[in-house]
Formats: structure tokens, sequence, C-alpha cells
């Protein structure tokens, strides 16, 4: 049978269907004109309170290289949860990636450390895999595990690594040679002059674009080619609709002759892959060394990207990029840029509060009302934030989103719920 006919055989099995996401999707054109209003409503914003570094081309470079990690763990959670495996040890595959692949760059060149640190993630991956799919044991369980024994296992390697080595030490190696930056000449610096003009949305959208063409590495080409790649793998696919089955109903796929335990570690090993990609990016690109705790907590966040981007690879990646971009706060201005995104905040709350009412929810509609005018209040009684604020607001952030998009979540049917073979029959 040919790969055309066992996909159209495939899709019509409705119990390998995934069940329809509750509440309504975005098409395409909403999607880009909500995203065009936020823009808009930013730059108003940046006129009205001076603070030109919350959409210029060097801001929005940044967001996006601190973006790229967050969105290679949350696409390994995507595989991994999409096959039925919740996988909260992201956090421990990305500090493999990032020990592995610094180890290997230093000494065999950055792109043997890249496939090196993809290796170390993928490692935990199958370590997940065993435990959960073979031995059933609790995914959150076994998730906590892999993070535990990742930063152990680093720890006791890391001195005997990378001591002796000029510029290494018990908790930092030594420096990894470059992957390599582009930028397009020309458009570059057009968008810059664009941006520096300071035209109400104009310039703001030269901004975003600058970002993405400005002292880029080869690496976030691969990262971002990575999004629509799995979708079109997951979704496009007999591979993707077979492994999707598995997290929806594995009884149902086994019925049909799918092989459950093969997909799963197929998905949760490309998982951890992802995750230890993200690793790399972060001691070879954001830093040329590994360094002890440089993960910080990204794994956690990059399945919060993909909680709030529905299970879905589009939806992850703007996740990652409005965490990625508040977290770029704490590099470039934080504190002025804060305070200004405290003015968008309680815009951005009273818009929700008119949409609330139009919907009838008039109780929510009135608290959401009250939290934009305590919001706004902070602003105007105060020309900067403290420094604490300005570290946390990526956390915060997460928190928000998160409780404002629970509502139209959905995640796989079978998700983290244990599954033996045979026991359908």
């Amino acid at each position: 049978m040919t790969t055309s006919q066992t996909s159209a055989t495939d899709v019509n099995q409705p119990t390998l269907q995934p069940a329809a996401p509750t509440g309504r999707r975005l098409s395409l054109p909403v999607l880009l004109l909500v995203i065009a209003g936020a823009l808009a409503l930013t730059s108003i914003v940046r006129i009205i309170t001076g603070a030109d570094g919350i959409t210029n081309v060097s801001q929005m470079s940044t967001a996006l290289q601190l973006a790229v990690p967050i969105g290679l763990a949350g696409l390994g959670g995507l595989w991994a949860e999409r096959a039925g495996v919740v996988n909260i040890g992201l956090e421990g595959m990305m500090i493999l990636g990032t020990w592995f692949g610094a180890w290997a760059g230093f000494q065999w060149g950055p792109w043997t450390g890249v496939l090196v640190g993809i290796a170390g993630g993928a490692i935990g991956g199958l370590l997940h895999a065993l435990v959960t799919v073979t031995f059933n044991v609790n995914h959150i369980v076994s998730g906590v595990a892999i993070n535990i024994l990742a930063l152990g296992a680093t720890r006791y390697l890391a001195p005997l690594a990378f001591e002796g080595h000029p510029g290494g030490s018990a908790k930092q190696s030594p420096a990894v040679e470059s992957l390599g930056h582009f930028t397009i000449p020309g458009l570059s610096d057009a968008l810059r002059d664009l941006n520096a003009k300071g035209w109400f949305f104009v310039s703001d959208i030269a901004g975003l674009l600058g970002g993405l063409v400005t002292n880029v590495s080869w690496l976030t080409l691969v990262a971002v080619a990575l999004i629509p790649g799995t979708w079109w793998v997951l979704w496009r696919t007999a591979f993707g609709l077979r492994l999707r089955s598995c997290g929806e109903n594995p009884v149902a796929a086994e019925s049909l002759g799918v092989n459950v335990y093969k997909y799963k570690y197929i998905a949760v090993v490309v998982s951890g892959g992802l995750a230890g990609l993200g690793g790399v990016f972060l001691s070879i690109v954001a830093n040329p060394f590994y360094l002890e705790g440089q993960v910080s907590g990204r794994g956690y966040i990059g399945l919060a990207a993909m909680i709030f981007g529905n299970w879905m690879p589009g939806g992850l990646a703007i996740g990652a990029g409005l965490f990625g971009y508040t977290d770029s706060l704490n590099l470039r201005g934080g504190s002025a840029n804060v305070h200004a995104l405290l003015l968008l905040g309680a815009l951005l709350l009273i818009i929700g509060a008119l949409y609330l009412a139009f919907r009838k929810k008039y109780a929510a509609a009135g608290i959401t009302v009250v939290v934009g005018l305590l919001v706004f209040t902070w602003y105007a009684m105060t020309n900067e934030v403290p420094n604490q604020v300005v570290s946390a607001t990526p956390y915060v952030v997460t928190l928000v989103v998160l409780a404002l998009s629970a509502q139209r979540l959905r995640m796989p049917k079978a998700d983290g719920l244990p599954y033996r073979k045979g026991q359908g029959k």
C-alpha cells in the first residue's frame, strides 16, 4: 500500500481523528488582524510614554534570540504530548543539551556540538520514554526525576570535563567557536532607519521586521523552520496521524494496527532532541559557553508556551515570541520599558472588559475593569518599576496568559494516561 493510500485509509477511520478543540479557532486573516491591532496599540503606548525601546530593532532582535530556546522546548513538549506522554522533563533535557553541546563544541567545533547536544537531549527523552511507556511510571514523577538527574549529572561532569582547559572551570566550559550570524545588507539598514523615525505603526513594523533580518544566527533559521516542519509532519502525513492517534485514543489506534509503543518512543525521543537543541542554542549561540544554571526555567516556560498555543505549532510560536519579548526586557531598558507596558496592559484589560460585556459576561467584565484601573493607577503614580518586577515579568506574563487562555484549551484526550499494550482486548 502506498503512503497516499495509507494516509487516505487512516483519515477515513473516525476513531483516529482527534476531536476538535473546544471554542472557536481564529482563522489566519483574523489572527493577522489581531496581531496588527496589538502592534498598533503598542505603537500608541510607545508614542505616549516615549519608551522607543519597546519596538526598536535591537529589542526585537534580542527577543527573537530569547524566544528560540523557549520555542524549541515547547516544540519538544508538543511532540511528546501529542503522542500522549506528558514531558515535564524538558528542563532537564535542555540542561543535557547545554552541557553536551558545549562539551563537544569546544573540542570539535560548533556544528558537532549542535549534533551532540541534540543527542544529549534525546538520551533524556529515551530515558523518560523507557520509564513512562515501558514501565508505566507516572509521567510527572518521571519528568521531575529527569530534571534532578540532569542537574546532578552535569554538576558532576562539568569539573571533570572543563577544568584544566583554558577558560574552563567547575561551572563553565571553555569558549565555543561561533556558528556565525547573518544580516541582510541594505534591508537591515533601511528598516533600522525607518524604525528610528518614530512614525506611528510603520516604525514599529520596521522594528519587528528589522529584528528578523539583523544579526540572526544560522541556528535560529533551523529553529524557525522546525515550526512549519512539525506542523506538516504531524498534520499532513500518515505518520503524524498515527502518532497523534496515540495521544487521543491509543486503544483504538492499536486496534487498527498502530504500534503505540513505537510511536510514543519516537515522539518522546524527538521531544528530548528538540529540547536538547534549545539547550545547545543557549550554550553556543546565546552564550559561547556552558554555564551552570543558564537554562533558568526555560523548559517550564516552553511547556507553558505549548499550552498557551493549545498544543499547536503556530500558537506555540506566538507564545514563545511573547515570553521571549518579555524576557528581553531584562536586558534592554528594562525598568522604563516594563513601566510603559503597564499602560499597554491596562489598555488591553479595558478592551477585554468591553469584549466580555459584549458577550454579556458582566461579572467578569466588571472584575477586568477593576484590575485594568488598578494597573493604570500603578502606571500613573510611578515613573519606573523596581528591578525585581522587571526580572519577574516573563513569569508573571506566563501565569497571566495561561489564566486568560484556560477556557479555550483542549489537551490530547489520552495525554498522561497510563496505557498497556493489549488493554483494549
